[in-house]
């Protein structure tokens, strides 16, 4: 991914410190190969830890990445709606809202 196509944020940090920016790319690479998940598990797991880190920029993230990768918007909203029993009310439907700034865009 180039240092663009990422948040601003994490962009920045990408640009002004790219050794960090590598290593932790590096560990992201080893920790999606550590184990057998396939790539469309792994991202759902991902979108949820984002929900369930309360990241909207994450969600964002993981979304458009999701959405990419071809990952059909019911699932991805799904994981909105597994994070009300656990998370609560309040944080499922606030994911579903981050969710959806994706989702409605790509329309």
């Amino acid at each position: 991914m180039a240092n663009q196509d990422l948040p601003s944020g994490a962009g920045k940090v990408a640009d002004d410190y790219p050794e960090v920016w590598r290593a932790y790319a590096a560990l992201g690479k080893a920790c999606a190969e550590a184990g057998p998940l396939d790539d469309r598990t792994r991202r759902l797991v991902k979108l949820a830890l984002a929900v369930g880190g309360g990241s909207e920029g994450a969600v964002h993230s993981h979304m458009r990445r999701a959405m990419d990768e071809g990952i059909e918007p019911e699932a991805l909203k799904q994981v909105a709606m597994l994070a009300i029993p656990t998370l609560g009310l309040p944080a499922g439907v606030a994911a579903l809202t981050w969710i959806e700034d994706i989702t409605d865009t790509r329309r």
